[in-house]
């Protein structure tokens, strides 16, 4: 049923009966060209862009929860591409072109508010790295501008410039970034993908895969066999248990990402602005709450909450750039699990077993990639050859001395 105000006129008179469900609950089949493990963003992403863009719709998505559950309705919305390396900039170019059109190429309204993104800077050093940044940028056809202090002053007045410790003297700033309503990319992902003939099956949890003489043909589930020619894994936070069901070794580590919502306040926040001195980012939501996170907890896990310390740092970022929200209160906070690379950076590549691949290690990038990410994993799975784009993100790339080291962190909480 395609969407639109016609649509929502005709159902408003006519007392709204005949609305459809916007997929179908579908149950796995006997075969597949390629089975998808893992149904969030990137799963069904992967899923629509391999029915729409390269016709392969014999397609099953294998969820072992309900959709929205995982990471893509579990982070802070941000979308961007203000990256330095060659091998990620481009990509993540790449995503926000996407995300620019993805409402009219699914026909569904994921809320794409393009408002901009702040990267405050703090010291002269840091300056010229940001500059550094913004040129690359503009080298890979993105958008970048930097700001003195006065060119903030007029965006965001009640900002503490005069902090003794931090005191902000510019920024990076990237008009085309944004936030987007993560659920609603979800389902809009899901009922696109549906509308082109893939299987969505929710509760269902792979358990093992099918391998045959060095070659996957499928994965064993919560709810019988399903083979597949092809099989193509994106769980995030939880690759490292997945993949070990195949015999292979990630270099990922699991962590506890944490995100916070304030109660509702008047408008205040032009766009999404970071914190250059610690990890703090922050935007505020249509209800007016401001959504925002830091870094992730010092330990590992597979739980999808935090601990408090991690709180109370985030706060502390916050309270440096806007000592005006000390008086707000904290309305709710959540824990999404990420899946920190070592190099900090994605992989989208074949495995070392034929007919399986991998797709992981988005640290703290995992949302802003979707589009980006399913389109490049449905290109390597159709075509058997990766994407311009994510031609260097290779399972092997430690082995090679290939590291794409954006920020030289990692995995290390300590480092961030």
């Amino acid at each position: 049923m395609p969407y639109s105000a016609m649509r929502i006129l005709k159902e408003g008179l006519t007392g709204n009966r005949g609305w459809r469900p916007a997929w179908r609950d579908a149950e796995p089949g006997p075969g597949y060209d390629v089975v998808v493990v893992g149904g969030g963003g990137h799963g069904l992403s992967t899923a629509y862009y391999l029915a729409k863009t390269f016709g392969v719709t014999r397609v099953a998505v294998l969820e072992k929860n309900w959709l929205g559950s995982g990471n893509v309705g579990r982070n802070t919305t941000i979308i961007r591409s203000n990256y330095l390396l060659p091998d990620n900039e481009p990509f993540y170019e790449f995503s926000l072109q996407l995300w620019e059109n993805l409402e009219q190429d699914f026909n569904f309204n994921a809320m794409v508010s393009q408002r901009g993104i702040l990267n405050l800077f703090h010291s002269d050093p840091q300056r010229d790295a940001f500059v550094r940044r913004g040129n690359t940028m503009r080298l890979a056809g993105a958008d970048a501008e930097i700001l003195d202090e006065e060119g903030i002053r007029r965006m965001c007045p009640y900002l503490d410039f005069e902090n003794a410790r931090f005191p902000i003297r510019g920024a990076l700033w990237q008009p085309r970034g944004g936030t987007v309503r993560h659920d609603a990319v979800a389902w809009g992902y899901a009922r696109g993908a549906d509308r082109l003939g893939v299987d969505i099956v929710q509760k269902c949890e792979v358990t093992g895969f099918l391998i045959e003489d060095g070659i996957c043909k499928g994965v064993e589930t919560s709810k019988g066999s399903v083979r597949a020619e092809r099989t193509a894994v994106c769980v995030a936070g939880s690759s490292s248990r997945v993949m070990a069901l195949a015999g292979i070794r990630l270099p990922i580590e699991s962590h506890v990402l944490q995100a916070f919502v304030s109660e509702g306040l008047k408008p205040v926040l032009p766009g999404v602005m970071t914190f250059g001195a610690g990890h703090f980012y922050v935007s505020q939501s249509d209800k007016g709450g401001l959504v925002f996170g830091g870094d992730i907890d010092g330990y590992n896990s597979y739980a999808q909450r935090g601990n408090l310390p991690a709180v109370e740092d985030v706060c502390e970022g916050g309270m440096a750039i806007m000592p005006m929200i000390g008086r707000a209160r904290l309305l709710r906070m959540w824990g999404g699990l990420v899946d920190m690379s070592m190099d900090g950076s994605a992989f989208i590549d074949r495995t070392e077993i034929d007919g399986l691949y991998f797709n992981g290690g988005w640290c703290y990038g995992g949302f802003k990639a979707t589009p980006a990410s399913g389109y490049c994993y449905a290109h390597l799975l159709a075509r058997g050859e990766p994407h311009a784009v994510a031609r260097e993100m290779r399972l092997d790339r430690f082995r090679r001395g290939h590291l794409i080291d954006e920020k030289g962190q990692g995995a290390q909480p300590n480092l961030h």
